[in-house]
């Protein structure tokens, strides 16, 4: 088989060349459409309920809604893990599916079954909802939303807070890629109707007719059309409460012979805001309001950031003068960050192997033929990494090896030069002589690179978080070097055919190199020939002190990426008051910012958001430090030592323990595992009270 395929490549090079340049164009393509993200996405697949109910405590909350969620989801097959969080005034039920369900088919059924729990579930106590279909790289882009300096006064939380859900809110939802947009701080604004009992009670009026009459009397209404000398006009009834006035002349009863009673003859009306279990705080200084994109499970997160920076462009210009929309978590700069180590490393790698091959086989149009397929078999990678939804991470192409990759093609250049300078390759045919060579040597070259990919099978098997993690790491090594077979096999003997000519000659240099390399080796394998038993013994030696030394290692499941910010988990002792909170928070972002200049600001995320996939307690937070370049440094020289140095500065404010993580790191445990910690106790028992 190989010597027809390499005789075919040698003896139509238009076609293999052709073949060749739609390689090219392919991987270029698929490049351009490849998701490119800092690490892969190995948040399992789970559908989150999300109820909120304001008036219960947690133990309604969790006998009331979160039980009957619980049951009802049960019964769904291809359940992997059911848990819940029952907070006050909140219920997350988490419902984790085996990797091969489809999400959107786990979504319906989810869907379906929350139709029969809104019968058992009491109207007052909410309506379960499904959560957006995202991951835990899902949060791509966060930002506040706050006045500018000298216009505190005009845009207070209440007006921010509109100015997100009515204005930023809407126009991101409409841009490609983003599931949802989960709003964060200030105030939810509303009207609030304080009843006065007395004057109820002198009324004669119970508490069920200003409902029924508030309800009956805010909302519009139509009545067809009617024509108009040679028009249409339109009827339609405007009953919608606006503001404090229409909602003090809603009449409650009205007798013939008396004055109607209205709201405002027994109630108080006054603009108010929602109770929020949430804030965010903007340095040491304010509060401010914000929001967090949210991007679509499976989409490209490159092409959504950079759709989500262009529409924020947009709202940026439409704003009122003197509000300031501004991003403090852009995955963009993690993203470039990881790839640029990637690509550095990568082109370093490939320059230093090309330039070895040239020195070493000694001839310029050899090491040419052979670096090409360095980044031709990139391409093909490329290509078939999109083509399997392989996206494109720190562990997939951190793991690409040029030494790997070019085994074959060095193989058989090498056999062919051989070849070529011997005696007998004078006055002979070159294109012949390439074809023996290479079908000569090609059985071999393609044993051992079977041999490499065989190593990376097992990996394919690995399933859970294991496979989402190294999974696409063994996938782009197989396919690099599936690529770079092809390629040995056809394009490499066709290159040879037409660059490499009998009577080639090599550089001196390349051969004393190698002659000298030989007489090193030279006496140490007639050592190691005559003293058999004592290398075997040092080898053996050598492997059982390798184990032992790998029993006694520390180990952990990935190595940290350093994301470039710290996400502090804050807790305060239980009970404590939202206020409470953020003045702990606003304490420590003033340390933060006064004493280490590394840090650029701090963003304090207090509580729970507009939509709840974070659900902490008031008394708890999330700190957001985004730090400078570290080339800006001062305090520390590492990520640890920066941490351990602030963590020290926080501990003078009294009752509050600090947590560093990072932001990435920290979603993905409290999306996989319902807690945020590395190490979790969870207690079991009959009474909890006790």
């Amino acid at each position: 088989m190989f010597q027809r395929i390499i005789t075919f490549s040698i003896s139509n090079p238009l076609i293999i060349g052709l073949g060749v340049i739609g390689l090219i164009i392919w991987g270029i393509v698929s490049l351009q459409s490849l998701p490119i993200d800092a690490v892969p996405d190995i948040t399992n697949n789970q559908v989150q309920v999300v109820t909120r109910s304001p008036a219960l405590a947690p133990q309604e909350v969790e006998k009331l809604i979160t039980t009957p969620v619980e049951l009802t989801m049960a019964s769904i097959p291809g359940i992997h893990e059911l848990r819940s969080i029952s907070r006050f005034g909140l219920s997350v039920v988490t419902i984790v599916f085996d990797d091969d369900v489809d999400v959107y088919w786990a979504r319906a059924q989810v869907d379906q079954r929350l139709v029969e729990i809104q019968r058992e579930i009491p109207a007052s106590a909410g309506i379960p909802m499904l959560a957006p279909v995202t991951t835990g790289l899902g949060e791509i882009y966060q930002y506040v939303l706050r006045a500018a300096p000298g216009y505190e006064d005009r845009y207070d939380l209440a007006t921010l807070r509109t100015l997100q859900d009515w204005i930023v809110r809407r126009r991101l939802l409409g841009t490609p890629g983003v599931a949802d947009v989960s709003s964060f701080g200030g105030y939810l604004r509303q009207l609030e109707i304080a009843i006065d009992p007395f004057r109820l009670r002198s009324s004669q009026i119970d508490i069920d007719q200003v409902i029924t009459a508030l309800e009956k009397n805010n909302a519009s209404s139509g009545g067809a059309y009617i024509e108009h000398e040679s028009g249409v006009r339109f009827i339609r009834t405007e009953g919608i409460a606006r503001s404090v006035a229409d909602v003090e002349e809603i009449v409650i009863r009205h007798s013939a012979g008396s004055a109607p009673i209205l709201v405002r003859d027994v109630a108080t009306v006054r603009d108010g805001h929602a109770i929020r279990y949430g804030a965010m705080t903007y340095d040491s200084s304010s509060e401010a309001v914000g929001g967090i994109v949210l991007m679509l499970k499976g989409a490209n997160s490159s092409e959504v950031i950079t759709n989500v920076k262009q529409r924020i462009d947009e709202i940026r210009r439409s704003l009122p003068e003197g509000v300031i929309i501004e991003p403090f978590l852009d995955r963009t700069r993690l993203v470039n960050k990881a790839i640029s180590t990637v690509s550095t490393n990568l082109i370093e790698g490939a320059l230093i192997v090309i330039f070895v091959l040239v020195l070493l086989l000694g001839n310029m149009r050899a090491g040419i033929i052979v670096a090409s397929v360095i980044p031709l078999s990139m391409l093909f990678a490329v290509g078939m990494m999109s083509l399997f939804g392989v996206s494109g991470n720190l562990m997939s192409l951190g793991a690409l090896d040029f030494g790997l990759i070019v085994d074959g093609a060095v193989i058989i250049v090498e056999a062919v030069m051989h070849a070529l300078t011997s005696r007998q390759a004078l006055g002979q045919d070159g294109a012949m002589i390439v074809r023996e060579a290479s079908v000569k040597i090609r059985r071999s070259a393609a044993f051992g690179e079977v041999i490499i990919m065989i190593v990376y099978v097992p990996i394919l098997a690995l399933v859970g978080i294991e496979g989402k993690m190294f999974r696409p790491m063994a996938q782009t090594v197989i396919f690099a070097i599936a690529g770079a077979f092809l390629l040995s096999t056809t394009y490499v003997p066709m290159m040879s055919s037409l660059l490499l000519k009998p009577g080639l000659r090599t550089w001196p240099i390349a051969d004393r190199i190698m002659d000298f390399i030989g007489r090193l080796y030279e006496p140490v394998q007639r050592f190691t020939l005559r003293r058999m038993p004592l290398i075997i013994s040092l080898t053996l030696g050598a492997f059982a002190a390798a184990i032992a030394l790998f029993l006694s290692m520390g180990g952990e499941f990935v190595p940290q990426l350093d994301e470039g910010d710290f996400a502090v988990e804050m807790r305060l002792a239980t009970g404590q008051s939202l206020t409470a909170s953020i003045e702990r928070a606003q304490q420590a972002a003033g340390i933060l910012t006064s004493r280490f200049p590394e840090v650029e600001r701090v963003i304090g995320k207090i509580g729970t958001s507009e939509i709840p996939l974070d659900p902490m307690p008031m008394e708890s937070g999330d700190l957001i430090i985004v730090l400078k370049d570290k080339h800006e440094w001062t305090s520390a020289h590492s990520r640890e030592e920066l941490a351990s140095v602030m963590q020290r500065a926080l501990e003078e404010i009294p009752g509050t323990t600090f947590s560093f993580q990072q932001p990435i790191q920290m979603r993905f445990n409290e999306l996989m595992t319902g807690a945020r910690q590395d190490v979790v106790v969870k207690i079991f028992g009959e009474d909890l009270d006790s």
